[in-house]
């Protein structure tokens, strides 16, 4: 994934362009990446960096006109590029190019105040000269993760902790309370990692190194400020999300470089579509479809793009994908450090693709959990016999720690740390392959629905108003939930149970098959009763996958010793679930997920970095 890499030491320079090139060089996954490295001798500070070329931030260093202070910045700022420019030459500063060059010019003139005007998901290092210090610094959600480690004399950041690793071999080890909240929760809690002595930058950090070694660990930005805003009425709210969103969404639809919007049944795609307001076929737009059947997703998304006149693919998971899994479910693991499970190696598999397509992807991601505060992830439970009773514990805690911060308000938890803690994984892997760009988290987005009223505030209805105040057409299309903004009682009412009910039969026939419905499924199988119901909403389907075209792999994998023998699980436990799984008579697809993500992790980070 593109990002930054050093550490702030006053090693010799010879040993940190050697360090440097280490840490940047296990973060080129892609040959379409650009990267270098920079030493100042100065301040101690030895970065590197690796970016998308073509991108926001394929312009690194970014040096001032007197040379004296430089910006190394990761990721991209959504502002109102021409009128931000427009100020600066009027101040004599030389701006051209539409990237991040001109933020350096904005740290002159205001000083560290410039970060809480910076609108996306980023991270970067200032060098400022005429100071002797550097900054680091990342956005107000910590979304652009940096993960750190501090010694006595030294202290290193990255945005991938396997450049840690890499140059820190006493870092290679699984921290067990981060692996009983992964087993949990499906991810670490309270800015902590899976590697023990590496910790996450908090967001909204602004982190100043001085020339006396000291370290001031200053924030820019806090929650609080959008939690103690008054609360608007029902229409006044809808007026000013309506203005606002329309407003803010050309900024992320302005792009130099090819842009292509995915497409799903949902609400929050479709907003973006009935007020892109783009010329017809300069928006082109893609789907992920599965190998049952055309899903909801297609179907809808197809009809989206036709209406808005814009072309439309389908990216499909089918045998191509399965049999190229194993060396995909590497590569997740590897490029997310662990973070993202092995059903990463689809989304993995149709990023590659949509990349083909255009290299700047626009989604509707976030806009559930920001516009209606949808809580996505919470601790599930693993077959008791499968851990270790020591691990369990941590599993146990994890729950725990868990329900601690889910308390409070509910936006605050899905923005500021189920984004950066859950949602980061599957954003990591995407942004390997092409930017992501999603609307749902601009900075004046979110800050106004901090100001929604109670009753709207978990609702479905400012988007379904909003997308038909924006396309009337598109306002007629139920959703894959089977909602409309206009709704006719009867017939709304019957589409809607009847989507339920297929949402949760697909469910109940892949990965959250109960027990019993296994053993009968096993008995029925010639039957294949899967094929009535998969496909319908999801596009991978790990639970027949495993039973059927990825067995030998799991096998090869999952009953070598190495993973059988390690001391998380209980003994025999392993073998027992895969044997039980491949035959059809259990389901064991969590439990899979889990133990073939973990050893990746062992084999492709501890082992081998």
């Amino acid at each position: 994934m593109p990002g930054i890499a050093g550490f702030i030491n006053k090693r010799p320079p010879e040993e940190r362009t050697a360090a440097l090139g280490e840490m940047v060089k296990c973060m080129m996954h892609e040959p379409f990446y650009s990267a270098a490295t920079h030493v100042d001798t100065q301040t101690g500070l030895g970065i590197g960096w690796a970016s998308h070329k073509g991108s926001f931030s394929d312009c690194l260093p970014i040096w001032n006109e007197a040379h004296n202070v430089c910006l190394f910045f990761s990721g991209e700022h959504f502002g109102e590029h021409e009128s931000d420019v427009q100020k600066l030459r009027i101040k004599s500063h030389k701006v051209a190019a539409k990237n991040a060059s001109y933020l350096i010019h904005w740290y002159e003139e205001q000083g560290l105040g410039f970060l809480e005007k910076l609108n996306g998901w980023f991270s970067g290092v200032l060098l400022d000269l005429r100071q002797n210090k550097v900054v680091l610094f990342n956005d107000r959600y910590g979304l652009n993760r940096i993960y750190y480690h501090e010694t006595a004399d030294s202290f290193y950041f990255a945005s991938e902790a396997k450049a840690l690793l890499k140059i820190l071999p006493d870092l290679r080890r699984l921290d067990l309370a981060g692996l009983g909240e992964t087993f949990s929760c499906g991810c670490v809690l309270q800015n902590r990692s899976l590697f023990s002595g590496v910790s996450l930058l908090p967001g909204g950090s602004a982190w100043i190194f001085s020339s006396d070694s000291s370290v001031k660990k200053e924030r820019y930005f806090s929650k609080e400020s959008f939690e103690n805003q008054p609360l608007f009425g029902e229409e006044e709210y809808y007026e000013k999300l309506k203005e606002a969103f329309v407003r803010i969404l050309p900024r992320y639809l302005n792009a130099e470089q090819r842009i292509a919007t995915s497409l799903t049944g949902g609400v929050d795609s479709r907003m973006i579509m009935a007020w892109a307001r783009r010329a017809p076929g300069t928006l082109p737009c893609y789907t992920f479809g599965g190998m049952y059947r055309d899903c909801g997703d297609v179907k809808i998304g197809r009809r989206v793009a036709s209406i808005c006149q814009q072309p439309h693919e389908v990216i499909p998971v089918g045998a191509e994908f399965l049999s190229a899994f194993p060396a995909l479910a590497e590569k997740t693991v590897y490029i997310t450090d662990g973070t993202m499970d092995v059903t990463g190696a689809a989304d993995l598999f149709v990023n590659q693709r949509a990349r083909q397509i255009a290299p700047i992807r626009m989604t509707g991601n976030y806009g559930g959990e920001i516009l209606r505060s949808i809580v996505a992830f919470k601790p599930t439970s693993l077959h008791q016999e499968l851990l270790d009773p020591q691990i369990a514990k941590y599993v146990d805690a994890g729950r725990q720690t868990y329900g601690a911060e889910v308390a409070g308000r509910r936006l605050s938890f899905v923005a500021f740390k189920q984004v950066p803690w859950h949602h980061y994984s599957r954003l990591s892997l995407e942004r390997s392959q092409l930017t992501l760009r999603s609307p749902y988290l601009d900075n004046e987005l979110v800050a106004l629905v901090y100001r929604a009223p109670s009753n709207l505030a978990l609702s479905s209805d400012p988007s379904l108003r909003l997308i038909a105040d924006g396309n009337p057409t598109l306002g007629r299309i139920a959703t894959d939930r089977g909602l409309v903004s206009l709704p006719i009682p009867l017939v709304t009412r019957t589409k809607h149970l009847f989507q339920e009910f297929t949402f949760r039969a697909e469910y109940a026939y892949d990965y959250g098959m109960p027990q019993w419905l296994a053993k009968v499924d096993h008995t029925l199988a010639s039957l294949h009763l899967e094929k009535l119901f998969l496909g319908r909403h999801k596009f991978h389907h790990f639970r027949v996958w495993y039973r059927d075209e990825l067995s030998g792999y799991l096998k090869e994998v999952l009953l070598d010793p190495r993973t059988r023998n390690r001391s998380y699980y209980q003994n025999g436990a392993v073998e027992k679930i895969i044997t039980e799984h491949v035959k059809g008579t259990r389901n064991y697809t969590r439990e899979i997920h889990r133990i073939l993500t973990t050893e990746l992790l062992e084999r492709r980070l501890i082992e081998q970095n």
